[in-house]
């Protein structure tokens, strides 16, 4: 199956997906940190729109957050514009020409602008013993099923340290999710 992984930079859940046998490429404006010829590096959302018009059997995406959710909520005033662009691009994703679409973002406005998520997961039921809610909205798949409900709720996303890297370490998806994702929905 051909798989695209738009907007991802660490190459987690495209390795996932390539492990289990896929055509699996991820596409991000940043160079992958787990560098391999099956990424893509657009210049700016529309060139990643046009490669997702390219006949894909399946598309994940994890558009950047920045402006869509709440724990930005006090700022949303003042970037009215860019939350307005973030959605259309979200929307773009959402309805594109692909049979199969998962979006992830944590909970935000897209639940309010668009739609409400199909479902929310937590890492915890993954095999990783923290707390992040993570919204996805399917179309096409079926609901994520627990693979690995394990014990502690530590909200280790919540504490990152400030620095230049912490949106980075906020948005990577984890090994345990990605492979939920590979194994069920591939």
């Amino acid at each position: 199956m051909r798989v695209l992984v738009a907007c991802e930079f660490s190459g987690i859940v495209r390795e996932a997906f390539r492990t289990r046998g896929h055509d699996a490429w991820s596409c991000d404006l940043l160079p992958s940190e787990c560098p391999s010829r099956f990424h893509i590096q657009a210049d700016h959302d529309l060139d990643l729109l046009d490669i997702v018009e390219d006949g894909w059997d399946m598309m994940l995406a994890f558009p950047p957050c920045t402006h869509l959710a709440v724990s930005g909520a006090r700022w949303f005033a003042d970037k009215q514009n860019e939350q307005e662009a973030a959605l259309r691009f979200v929307r773009a994703l959402l309805y594109a020409p692909v049979k199969r679409v998962a979006l992830e973002n944590p909970i935000g406005v897209i639940s309010t602008k668009i739609r409400k998520p199909d479902q929310i997961i937590q890492p915890w039921m993954f095999g990783h013993g923290e707390v992040k809610a993570t919204c996805l909205w399917l179309r096409g798949l079926p609901l994520l099923r627990p693979t690995n409900v394990v014990e502690g709720r530590k909200p280790r996303v919540h504490h990152e340290s400030p620095g230049p890297g912490r949106w980075k370490n906020r948005s990577r998806t984890l090994p345990g999710i990605a492979a939920a994702m590979a194994e069920q929905w591939g």
